[in-house]
């Protein structure tokens, strides 16, 4: 795709825009697959130096979702905390550059472990410590003071699963998405039985197709912090256990995972050693997996809505496919606040 076809980008604009900042011209862009809501382009510079541009999609932005300045201000906080993320480079709000405020970073050139085949390259050792390496990262944030590390005041400290039912029940409607009755069902059934709730700094999509790892398993860099806030950290580890197949599962995992493949720990090595490292009660963990369920059908059913809108860009994301399998999660998601008792 040429510069002047490449969706997101005016390119001579960002050129000069990086030139100002140490990117020597030519750069040049190319779309990174992968990314489901905030964009992502490869930017290379005329010193060979890859550095990654992150923007949101070119249209149908709903609310806050895709807020460069919360990314930018996450990985500025956490870059030199034991929290790997990519170094920060520079952020740019006018959105007369190239239509949409922006931020430029290192390019870690690490494996995104976001399907079974990106585990190839991996040995069996590696991929064990791959999923322990996983839930160590996790901790490690989970652990940290969010005032210590200028975040304090990044959010409300509040309320956090009650803002999260809020938010994406009115984004999922606002997108457009049809067929939401179930959704809507859940969403009750979860707000009427919301736990108590504690603080830290919670990223939001932490799985291992947001992580760059090393051939030998070890996690380079923490990516994809549009989500990021202060919340209850138990929300990241029912979404990571939400995410985590395993051989023989009857129940899909919620997004796309490598984890079934030989090799990877189990859910309940994850959760025993999060416990571990933050010494934290887990009683309601089952609570926030049937959340997390919930709100994978809420962000798939938008994203979905986006490209068929066109607002995406082209990188291979097949939207119709994705109908059958978001009603079946949405099943799911009620199936599940059935087994707890909530409905």
């Amino acid at each position: 795709m040429s510069a002047v076809e490449l969706p997101g980008i005016e390119h001579d604009a960002v050129t000069r825009w990086l030139a100002e900042r140490g990117v020597p011209a030519p750069v040049e862009f190319s779309l990174v697959s992968g990314g489901r809501s905030n964009l992502t382009y490869r930017v290379t510079g005329a010193d060979g130096v890859v550095r990654a541009l992150r923007r949101p999609p070119t249209g149908g932005v709903l609310s806050t979702a895709h807020d460069m300045s919360r990314e930018w201000r996450f990985i500025s906080a956490l870059h030199g905390t034991g929290v790997p993320v990519p170094a920060p480079l520079a952020y740019c709000e006018d959105t007369e550059v190239t239509g949409a405020a922006f931020y430029v970073m290192d390019f870690v050139d690490g494996t995104v472990l976001a399907d079974r085949s990106s585990v190839a390259p991996m040995a069996l050792p590696a991929r064990n410590r791959a999923g322990m390496a996983t839930v160590e990262c996790m901790a490690a944030l989970h652990n940290l003071d969010p005032d210590a590390v200028g975040l304090g005041d990044a959010a409300r400290r509040d309320g956090y699963l009650q803002r999260q039912l809020r938010r994406w029940q009115k984004q999922v409607h606002a997108s457009g998405a049809p067929d939401l009755s179930l959704l809507d069902q859940v969403h009750d059934a979860l707000v009427a039985n919301a736990p108590e709730q504690t603080t830290g700094i919670v990223h939001g999509d932490f799985r291992p197709g947001n992580l760059s790892y090393g051939l030998d398993g070890e996690v380079l860099a923490v990516l994809d912090w549009e989500l990021a806030t202060l919340g209850e950290p138990l929300a990241d580890l029912g979404w990571l256990i939400a995410t985590w197949e395993e051989p023989g599962d009857d129940l899909p995992a919620v997004t796309p995972s490598p984890t079934a493949e030989d090799g990877f720990p189990t859910r309940e090595d994850l959760i025993a050693r999060y416990a571990e490292l933050t010494r934290r009660d887990l009683s309601d963990l089952p609570f926030y997996v049937a959340f997390q369920r919930w709100r994978s059908c809420c962000i798939t059913a938008g994203v979905r809505a986006r490209y068929q809108a066109g607002h995406m860009g082209d990188d291979g994301y097949d939207a119709t496919s994705r109908a059958d399998t978001e009603q079946r999660q949405a099943h799911l998601a009620w199936q599940a606040v059935e087994d707890l008792g909530l409905v």
